[in-house]
């Protein structure tokens, strides 16, 4: 893994380049790779001894209490004072002024060691948010806190009766009294409602938790407002603090009502939380207030009113390519593993011109066909899924830096591709994981091997921050309308680029890939239209998971034409390594794109089979 990590980073996205950047001139190749050699050795020595053992010993509660394997402790102590909370921040917050793409390809190595066991991903974002939303205590005393480690954060979106309609939740925040907007730490509010499938939502690895809530601000009838436009922002912090970042010794009306018992991803505490239900009421704050118990968590107002959804995607946005990049992890921990499996495993003999040969001695698996097929499938996805993974994080890099023009294609393409960067590698590598079971037959189906738990554990991210179906409405009901498809033309325009680049190669099979490439593009941008020709929503959306399947493929092969191109240039120095990246794009083209014209035929057709399905019909 690491040497395609340094491949990806140096030979393909070039990152020397943001050394340019005044903010990034005290880092250097070889800076990077210390911070890639610090989370690589903490990863190998504090996550991935224990990946098992957090799998067998879930989260369990002793009173109020979540009890955690002491692993679990040690390995979040040993990634806080790394520094990696806080290390794309100032050096005057303890930071290390990382650009996002290094940072990104770090955090990598933990999720390949252990995602359950996790890091910091949404603590990191939590405060992050802050310090793009929050005021400047706000920033202070929570975002501050999270980055050193003493605070961890959440976000409490979901709702049991909601789910993935955020418009349907019915959380109340309401001002705490008459004085409620001069608290320093921000407007004062008391928060009453339930969150379900909050990660990290109760443990004691850190002093504090800081939620960060979605709630509705009741109007003057005392009603809620229909829909996402009602939807504010709150920091609900676990225990009281003071607005000099130290706790008061007062525990919020924040309560656990209960752990949920997951499939994967099961070192991390997954709960519900009740908000407010006076199992810890907190007094009357200064200016009245609603009194007793029951009357409310405290709740601090990040942003404007109405604007929480606005605020909250800064957060969602950054976990979207958290998510793809673990996925692309753990597809990568099952790829290893079966890799090392079938070069050891003795089974069978090779088929030859004369057939069989039953006295010839047996073969290691990895000569078999049909296993070198199921390997190249998995190197093709989860290589290509981390190849994504990082340029997005560049692209991010690319916005905080470049010049005011490059900035804004760099966002504008950031945002057509963040529900790719997501749901492709949440879907492909968790085929990874399928075809790393069958590599191993049936020792893959047991828990003497791991490729059955990094299949349980890739799981859960088609399904947590915005479910596939939800990605793939974003995408062809929102990212490629936008701005007139302004993102859909300059995707278009960057693939261009890198097919033109192919063909100047002069190497007959990158020429043949730019053209499949080229037409594939077209393809896409034909049913695109013809999903929106009657300008129906429903005639066009009632297709978008194949959109969505399609469209990845094709970014896919995108990426792993400029792959290509990359590793031709490394040639002379590892001939062997440049080869697999070469064949494994070989295997895209011939083998993957082809599936995109089944997948776009009922978009563009606006076939209407499972819209006009009826219930009673099942």
């Amino acid at each position: 893994m690491r040497a395609t990590v340094e491949f990806l980073l140096h030979d393909w996205l070039d990152v020397q380049r943001l050394i340019e950047h005044p903010r990034y001139a005290d880092h250097s190749r070889e800076t990077f790779a210390q911070v890639l050699d610090t989370c690589e050795r903490i990863a190998r020595e504090k996550y991935a001894p224990y990946n098992r053992l957090v799998d067998v010993e879930e989260p369990r509660l002793e009173g109020d209490r979540v009890v955690l394997p002491e692993a679990t402790r040690q390995a979040w102590r040993a990634y806080a004072d790394s520094g990696m909370l806080a290390a794309a921040q100032d050096y005057a917050l303890g930071g290390m002024q990382l650009p996002y793409v290094v940072e990104a390809a770090a955090n990598a190595f933990f999720a390949r060691a252990s995602v359950s066991i996790g890091a910091g991903m949404l603590t990191t974002a939590n405060a992050n948010l802050l310090m793009v939303h929050g005021s400047a205590l706000q920033q202070q005393v929570f975002a501050h806190n999270e980055f050193n480690g003493r605070y961890s954060g959440t976000m409490c979106l979901s709702e049991p009766q909601a789910g993935s309609s955020l418009s349907d939740i019915t959380t109340r925040a309401e001002p705490d009294g008459a004085g409620y907007a001069d608290d320093p730490l921000g407007p004062r509010y008391r928060l009453r409602g339930s969150k379900m499938w909050i990660s990290a939502g109760e443990h004691e690895l850190t002093e504090n938790i800081i939620h960060l809530v979605l709630a509705k601000i009741p109007g003057p009838d005392s009603q809620l407002m229909a829909g996402t436009r009602g939807i504010s922002l709150f920091i609900v912090p676990r225990q009281l603090v003071g607005s000099d970042g130290q706790l008061t010794g007062e525990r919020n009306d924040v309560a656990l009502a209960g752990l949920n018992h997951k499939c994967g991803w099961r070192g991390t505490t997954n709960t519900l939380l009740n908000f407010g239900e006076g199992r810890y009421p907190v007094r009357a704050q200064g200016g009245g207030g609603l009194d007793g118990a029951g009357a409310g968590a405290i709740g601090y107002r990040v942003g404007q009113p109405g604007e929480g959804l606005r605020c909250m995607f800064h957060m969602m946005n950054e976990a979207r390519i958290a998510v793809g990049l673990a996925a692309a992890m753990l597809g990568m921990a099952g790829y290893e593993a079966s890799l090392d499996y079938a070069r050891q495993r003795p089974q069978g003999r090779p088929i030859t011109g004369a057939g069989k040969n039953a006295a010839a001695p047996q073969v290691a698996i990895i000569e078999h066909a049909d296993v070198k097929r199921m390997l190249l499938a998995q190197k093709a996805y989860v290589e290509g899924a981390l190849a994504l993974g990082l340029y997005c994080a560049r692209l991010v890099d690319e916005q905080r830096t470049a010049a005011p023009a490059a900035a804004r294609e760099a966002a504008l393409l950031l945002e057509v591709l963040t529900p790719v960067a997501k749901s492709w590698p949440s879907e492909w590598c968790l085929e990874a994981n399928s075809l790393a079971i069958q590599v191993h037959g049936g020792y893959g189906y047991t828990r003497d091997f791991p490729v059955e738990q990094y299949w349980r554990d890739n799981r859960l991210n088609m399904i947590h921050e915005g479910t596939h179906g939800i990605q793939a409405l974003d995408l062809l009901g929102r990212k490629v309308l936008m701005e007139d498809g302004a993102g859909l033309a300059l995707l278009a325009a960057r693939i261009a680029g890198t097919a033109a680049r192919a063909r100047a190669s002069a190497t007959p099979r990158a020429s043949e890939q730019a053209q499949a490439l080229l037409a594939a593009v077209q393809r896409v941008a034909e049913t695109t239209r013809g999903a929106w020709a009657t300008a129906v929503p429903e005639e066009a959306l009632a297709n978008a998971t194949p959109y969505l399947q399609a469209f990845g493929h094709v970014v896919l092969a995108w990426m792993w034409l400029e792959l290509a191109l990359a590793a031709q240039a490394v040639r002379q120095r590892d001939a062997d390594f440049a080869q697999g990246k070469l064949q494994a794009c070989r295997y895209f083209y011939e083998y993957e794109l082809p599936r995109i014209d089944a997948w776009l035929a009922p978009v563009a057709a606006r076939n209407d089979t499972c819209r006009a399905m009826l219930d009673a019909w099942f």
